[in-house]
Parts: C-alpha cells; sequence; structure tokens
C-alpha cells in the first residue's frame, strides 16, 4: 500500500465526505460542522477533484452517492474512527476544568427518573462540562450513533450496528402510577377495569402491557396516549387513571407525595436498559469518564445506590 497518496489527502476533507454521506444535504452538513455553505461546497468541489468522480448527484433536496462515493466510504469510515482513536490516545481528561461539551442520548423514562441525580453530582465535579441531551428510543439510536449526533445513548436497545458496544445497566421492573391512595395494591380485575393513560412515542394505544395481557387472555381500556412521561404527574392528579412506566421513573414521580406506585398485578417478562456506544470513542480519556459517570448513576449496581 502507497502511504505517499496520504500526502495528497486533508483530513478536514474526509470529515467533511463522511458528514456527506450520513446528511446527504450540503445544509445540514454545514450546521453539523459548524461551517458555512460555501465551505462546505468548496470542499465538495476539491473531493470530487481528488476521487476523479462527481461523488454525489443531487435528486430533488438531496444528494444521492455515487457508486465510487460507496465504495470509498467503506474503507474511510473504519480509518477515521482508527484515527479518532489514536488521537485520543494523546490527551488526558480533567473534569475539574473541563469545557466539553458531551451529546447525549436518554430516553425520556431514564431522563425523568435517572439524569436528576447524575446532574447533582456532575455539578460538583464537572461544574463547566456542557451536556446536551436527545430524546432516544431503540429505533432512533442507530441512526443518531452513526451521524455523531450523540456519542451515548440510553434505552432499551435492539437492531444496534455492528461497531456499537453495549453495556447492560439494570433491569427494568414495570409499576403502576396511580393518584389515589390505597391500602392495597390493584387486583387484576380492577387494573382491567382502570382507564389508562399509555406513554407512546409513536402515538400508539397499545404497548407492551397490552401484549403481555394479551398472553393471559385479558385486555385493558386506554383512553389516553401521550408522548412523554413527564406529563403523567398532571394527568393523573385528582383522576382514577392509571400509568405503566419503568420502577426509577415511577419513584421519582412520587417523590412530592401526590402519586403512588405499585407493582403490576400479574407477572411480566424483563426488559433491560442499557448504554450503547460506537467503538471508535471506546478509549476517548472523555467519553470513558462520561460512561463511567452515566454507569455510575444509572445502574442498578453504581454508586447510586450509596449516595
Amino acid at each position: 500500500m502507497n502511504r505517499n497518496e496520504l500526502r495528497k489527502a486533508d483530513i478536514n476533507l474526509m470529515v467533511v465526505f463522511e458528514a456527506l454521506m450520513l446528511e446527504r444535504n450540503v445544509t445540514r452538513v454545514a450546521e453539523k460542522l459548524f461551517l458555512g455553505q460555501p465551505t462546505i461546497s468548496s470542499a465538495l468541489n476539491r473531493l470530487r477533484t481528488l476521487f476523479n468522480d462527481p461523488l454525489f448527484i443531487r435528486v430533488g433536496h438531496r444528494m444521492e452517492p455515487t457508486a465510487r462515493a460507496e465504495e470509498i466510504i467503506r474503507h474511510l469510515s473504519p480509518a477515521l474512527d482508527s484515527l479518532s482513536s489514536a488521537l485520543s490516545l494523546t490527551h488526558d481528561f480533567d473534569p475539574s476544568v473541563s469545557t466539553m461539551t458531551f451529546r447525549i442520548g436518554l430516553s425520556d423514562d431514564v431522563e425523568f427518573g435517572l439524569l436528576p441525580p447524575l446532574l447533582r453530582a456532575l455539578r460538583q465535579e464537572a461544574p463547566m462540562v456542557v451536556f446536551v441531551v436527545q430524546h432516544v428510543d431503540y429505533w432512533r439510536i442507530p441512526d443518531l450513533l452513526a451521524s455523531g449526533d450523540i456519542t451515548v445513548g440510553i434505552t432499551q436497545t435492539r437492531g444496534l450496528p455492528a461497531n456499537a458496544k453495549r453495556k447492560l445497566l439494570r433491569h427494568i421492573h414495570p409499576r403502576l402510577l396511580r393518584a389515589d391512595a390505597s391500602d392495597r395494591p390493584l387486583t387484576l380485575d380492577e387494573y382491567c377495569a382502570r382507564p389508562h393513560v399509555l406513554v407512546s412515542h409513536t402515538a400508539n394505544v397499545s404497548g407492551f402491557a397490552d401484549e403481555w395481557l394479551a398472553e393471559i387472555g385479558r385486555k385493558r381500556h386506554v383512553v389516553l396516549s401521550v408522548p412523554q412521561y413527564s406529563a403523567l404527574p398532571a394527568l393523573l392528579a385528582g383522576t382514577d387513571l392509571i400509568a405503566s412506566l419503568p420502577d426509577y421513573t415511577a419513584e421519582a414521580m412520587t417523590l412530592s407525595g401526590n402519586l403512588f406506585c405499585e407493582p403490576y398485578p400479574f407477572e411480566t417478562p424483563t426488559l433491560d436498559l442499557s448504554m450503547v456506544w460506537l467503538s471508535h470513542v471506546d478509549t476517548d480519556p472523555a467519553e470513558r469518564w462520561v460512561r463511567s459517570r452515566l454507569e455510575a448513576f444509572m445502574s442498578d449496581r453504581g454508586l447510586a445506590k450509596k449516595v
């Protein structure tokens, strides 16, 4: 392999090329890389000259890659991952003085139930670090990781990329949330008879609980579907509505004293909450630090149990 070819290359051009392959839009690439559109257009012209190929053909509002571009990215992405890992070894990370911005993905239940204790601790440990949180779910997290919009995500996971790393943080124990206090938990009959609020990010009116009930020949009555857990305290107050949610989110919502949680009145399968990141940031000192803090406060084995 002739490494003299590398003398012709500009790593910044390669970063622009990868971003164009992900975004297929000059404007979005400019925004993502904090550069002007003329700069991205100029970089694209240089890339076309370098690779002697159009690389992208405009189709409507999108830039569709040529066959040569598809071939290049298969070789380039692993190379950029390796280069990023190598460069990360040249510096240490001190959270007490760092001003870095970390982009993390959290599902809505994690943000409500597990983020506040972590944030309180990090305000002491890393007072100048900035966290940008994006909402993720198992169907969004592969794209957000691949595009670099987040570097680590915590949610239920399935269908991850081949270069993704996954660490189980805890088993999720479903709980019921209600606003009416009682000396005893709901029976299965009462559970099925009560009106339910479902949290669905895709505007569905059925979820895991409906699948579990169907297996035992029962049904519930969902009267409201909302897109996020944070709405539940206001919605349940003063009503006979009940909602199903992860144990850590339910427990956080009961701290006000106005809501009450209890176990399901039937056996449920185990759900898992995991942390996911891509291999190219695995050894980066800053990313390793943020993953360690996420695990410490969001894992059922972590420091949160001791705080």
